[in-house]
């Protein structure tokens, strides 16, 4: 039944959508709360097409609010899980460091990763290296035992099957085009009709910037999406790997480079590049949007970064189009690696804000006006933190809104 009032209306049902109106129905029982979700099912875009790993917090910078929300969402979300019979596993992170120039960035992550509280943490040498992952090779490295993978389509499941239980509702292939805020109420204008609101969050994902314009909020920063693939090993490659194996990462690039990930139900992951998408649901190389793209390159902020990270760039289209680039990329960690062990596999494509100055946005972003809030900057890790980024944002709506 569609429903046409409500306290608090959601926008998105993607993890961190879902995991808000989880939250504001635990904080505030008895919240009329309506969600929709402009596809026909749930988690369809970057929820359903990530590699499913339950970060530990290494990488961000101390104090911001992934680190915190990071590592409170992990815990957060394994206690989900257990509650829900949701597995996940702790398969341990190694970040490896194969040339000398790596080893003084390895060592700042190090740091980053102890000011975060992300713990058995521990320095390994080759020796090491090699009993954690026999066919992995580097000078030094960084272990992380506490990362682990879990299934995020099967959290957003549960996540709206409680909705539903506590008495909020889900509507889906309704979206949203547009917002006023009316002082005491938000009218919500959607491609079912109107709908009035106490107050209104907006977890749009690929579309944060396009709902945020909409709604009367600035149109920066600009989402641009970013697609990666991955290959798959096939079933005799899959012994080379027994956790997860990332590079070191490099400061100047939001991406976290090539990695080797293994998977729940036994595969194993390689990648992803990160290149420009042609659409905002470019999953595939032929999937153009003139309107996405048009946008994506008309905008200062994609011409100053496409500028000043030519090389980089290149390196990821060369390896989006060559098998044999992008498996030395993997050799360099797991030189055992052959090509004929490689399986072109699915892809994602990473919603990814950036300023208008070049700048791509780190750390979250969650913002708003009076009785809109916007979730603007959500990329990993989103996912492991969806919980304590939705108690953030059900916090303050809490706090904003009154009832409609």
């Amino acid at each position: 039944m569609t429903v046409e009032r409500a306290d608090v209306l959601v926008v998105g049902g993607g993890i961190v959508g879902l995991a808000t109106a989880y939250q504001l129905l635990r904080h505030g029982p008895g919240t009329r709360l309506a969600l929709i979700e402009r596809e026909a099912t749930l988690a369809v875009h970057q929820s359903g097409h990530n590699s499913g790993v339950l970060h530990a917090g290494l990488y961000y910078a101390p104090g911001s609010l992934k680190a915190r929300l990071c590592r409170e969402g992990k815990a957060e979300l394994e206690a989900f899980a257990e509650a829900h019979g949701i597995p996940f596993r702790h398969t341990g992170k190694l970040v490896v460091a194969v040339d000398p120039s790596e080893l003084a960035r390895l060592e700042t992550l190090r740091g980053r990763a102890e000011a975060n509280g992300v713990p058995g943490l521990e320095v390994v040498g080759p020796e090491r290296i090699h009993e954690i992952e026999p066919h992995a090779r580097g000078l030094r490295g960084l272990w992380s035992p506490t990362t682990g993978i879990i299934d995020y389509s099967a959290v957003c499941l549960a996540l709206a099957r409680e909705i539903t239980a506590a008495g909020g509702t889900i509507e889906l292939g309704r979206g949203l085009t547009g917002a006023t805020d009316q002082g005491g109420r938000v009218v919500a204008h959607t491609t079912a009709g109107d709908l009035i609101a106490g107050g209104l969050i907006v977890c749009a994902g690929l579309w944060a910037d396009e709902l945020a314009a909409r709604t009367g909020d600035d149109a920066d920063p600009r989402i641009v999406p970013f697609r990666g693939d991955y290959y798959t090993l096939t079933a005799d490659a899959r012994s080379l790997v027994r956790g997860l194996i990332y590079p070191v990462p490099d400061p100047a690039f939001p991406f976290l480079g090539v990695h080797l990930t293994t998977r729940l139900d036994g595969e194993v992951w390689a990648g992803p590049n990160a290149v420009l998408a042609f659409a905002r649901t470019g999953y595939r190389r032929r999937d153009v949007s003139v309107r996405d793209l048009a946008a994506t390159l008309a905008y200062p902020g994609f011409l100053r970064l496409a500028a000043r990270n030519v090389r980089m760039g290149a390196a990821e289209m060369w390896r989006d189009v060559s098998r044999r680039a992008f498996l030395h990329a993997i050799q360099r960690y797991v030189p055992d690696l052959r090509s004929d062990q490689l399986r072109f596999g699915p892809s994602g494509v990473r919603a990814q804000a950036l300023d208008r100055d070049g700048t791509m946005v780190d750390d979250f972003r969650l913002g708003g006006r009076d009785r809109i809030l916007h979730v603007r900057n959500a990329p990993s890790p989103a996912a492991t933190s969806s919980l304590a980024i939705g108690r953030t944002l059900a916090d303050a709506a809490l706090e904003r809104f009154a009832a409609a």
